[in-house]
């Protein structure tokens, strides 16, 4: 029987010192997250993890242990943004829109 290696694999050795900010439904908001927390100055990472893992696959967002607070604060802000942005839409029902008011009297 072949012996495994106890060193870690290249990809697990990357990760050393991250920890999960967030999971993310698929791959274009794990991309989102990433690219958030990078224009925050947060070094971020894409991990996909097998179904075997966890029982179902998912895709973890990952961030050095250090920025982790700041990471979760810019990841509920971004939240909080959309869900505000969701309720204004919603509020502003364009049933109601009457574009009179764009015509000029002059």
């Amino acid at each position: 029987m072949a012996k495994r290696s106890k060193k870690p694999q290249k990809s697990e050795a990357n990760l050393e010192g991250y920890v999960v900010v967030a999971f993310a439904e698929d791959m274009d908001q794990a991309k989102e997250y990433k690219s958030l927390l990078e224009t925050s100055d947060i070094p971020a990472m894409i991990r996909e993890q097998s179904e075997h893992m966890i029982g179902s696959p998912e895709i973890a967002v990952m961030v050095s242990e250090e920025y982790l607070d700041e990471a979760h604060v810019v990841i509920e802000s971004q939240h909080a943004y959309d869900d505000f942005y969701d309720f204004a839409m919603e509020e502003g029902d364009e049933s109601d829109f009457d574009g009179d008011f764009l015509d000029d009297d002059f």
